[in-house]
């Protein structure tokens, strides 16, 4: 490593590395861990005049294939980002809005706008603008965490994204070595891909919806439209209740019981419960079903906080525990415990006495918690911790519901290679 630290600082004072350059990149990135590399992007782009200037998020989205030049200044990578996310900022879409899109597919289509832009001549350069768009988008999602309504838990699901697409990209590359036609072949993988992606929750309600029987009581947590579907689909021939976790802080499940209770074609009886009663109405349900940011190599899930916990409690009373993830959300991720998750913002914590609004016949839920319930304000000297995700092992998962058919936890990886080889 202190060998090759003098190769790489000379190799980054170039403005467009060669071959031995990016080599010399990849060898020190092996050895260092990735600090090299990260040091080779955030160095200072020369300007007009040769002097230097620290490099912001719209000079790594250029060099990218991106001009990033728009009316808010904002690279092009992003405008298309946003422009595909844009239901997930203010007011929550319809839980049924089908042509919402999940976070993994904006992200390659959002790629695939950066390769029909891109002015490079080589697949290695293509790629190298690839990478720098995946980081330009992680990096505006932990800096513009509010604008979505998950909170940054999607930012695994974004990366698990553009990783399948990178890997596409260099599948193509190994197919045909003509970069003219790769980068056609890429372009139409690619809006074949993203189109297949949207039908992916049509086609786990169709196989999931078979494990709902007649009578049961299906409980479940936060804000998924896999679910959602899976619930509607299962309602057309069946009948059922349904029970909600309240889903603090961002009261998703009551929210997402607003939906279920006003759908023209549902008769579908709903309850919703706190957080801290899961233990106390488990023992009433049946089953227990939740969506994922992200689904793990060891067959582990990524979900809303509190999922953990709730497939603890299911698995102490014996309730099934499956997950509903359509299969780009698979992620090469191996997390051993809560702190291997990559890091999400903490979020300031506010704590509402919902006990007032229902006295003051307010309701519950977040148009209460928001409006009239009295705030908590809590002293500086106590600390808080509000993740917004939470990692739940496969030993508790009974089986996931997928694109790719029913799976087991064990067979998470099985897919994944099959999905990256």
């Amino acid at each position: 490593q202190q060998l090759l630290a003098p190769f790489a600082a000379v190799a980054s004072t170039f403005p467009k590395p060669d071959r031995i350059c990016n080599r010399i990149y990849d060898i020190t990135t092996v050895l260092s861990g990735g600090a090299i590399r990260k040091a080779h992007i955030d160095v200072a782009t020369p300007t007009s005049n040769n002097t230097k200037t620290q490099p912001t998020r719209a000079s790594m989205a250029a060099k990218a294939g991106e001009d990033g030049n728009s009316d808010d200044d904002i690279p092009l990578v992003l405008q298309d980002l946003h422009g595909f996310l844009k239901r997930r900022k203010g007011e929550s879409s319809s839980l049924f809005d089908k042509s919402v899109m999940a976070t993994p597919v904006a992200a390659i289509k959002a790629l695939l706008g950066v390769v029909e832009r891109s002015k490079a001549t080589t697949m290695m350069g293509l790629q190298d603008e690839l990478k720098q768009a995946k980081q330009v988008m992680l990096q505006d999602f932990e800096d513009r965490t509010s604008l979505y309504h998950n909170k940054g838990r999607s930012q695994i699901a974004l990366a698990s994204g553009c990783d399948l697409f990178l890997k596409y990209v260099t599948r193509s590359f190994l197919e045909l070595p003509n970069f003219e036609s790769c980068r056609q072949e890429v372009l139409e993988r690619g809006q074949r891909f993203a189109g297949m992606s949207l039908a992916a929750r049509d086609r786990i309600a169709t196989v999931a919806s078979e494990f709902i029987q007649e009578g049961q009581t299906v409980l479940t947590h936060g804000w998924s439209r896999v679910v959602a579907s899976i619930l509607m689909q299962a309602a057309e021939t069946k009948n059922f209740d349904i029970v909600i976790l309240e889903g603090r802080p961002d009261a998703a499940g009551a929210k997402a019981a607003k939906f279920y209770a006003s759908h023209s074609s549902n008769n579908i009886p709903t309850k919703v419960v706190l957080d801290s009663a899961m233990g106390y109405i488990m023992e009433s349900v049946d089953i227990v079903l939740v969506g994922a940011e992200a689904v793990v190599e060891n067959g582990g899930c990524v979900n809303k906080v509190g999922t953990y916990a709730l497939a603890a409690c299911a698995k102490a009373h014996g309730k099934p525990f499956y997950v509903a993830a359509e299969s780009y959300k698979f992620a090469r991720l191996y997390p051993l415990n809560q702190k291997d998750l990559p890091h999400t913002t903490n979020i300031p914590l506010k704590v509402c006495d919902t006990t007032a609004s229902t006295a003051e016949g307010k309701g519950v839920g977040a148009d209460a918690a928001s409006s009239s319930s009295p705030i908590e304000d809590l002293p500086e000297n106590v600390a808080y911790e509000n993740p917004s995700c939470d990692y739940t092992p496969a030993k508790f998962i009974t089986l996931l519901f997928t694109d790719l058919g029913v799976l087991t936890p064990s067979a998470v990886s099985d897919e994944l290679i099959r999905l990256y080889q």
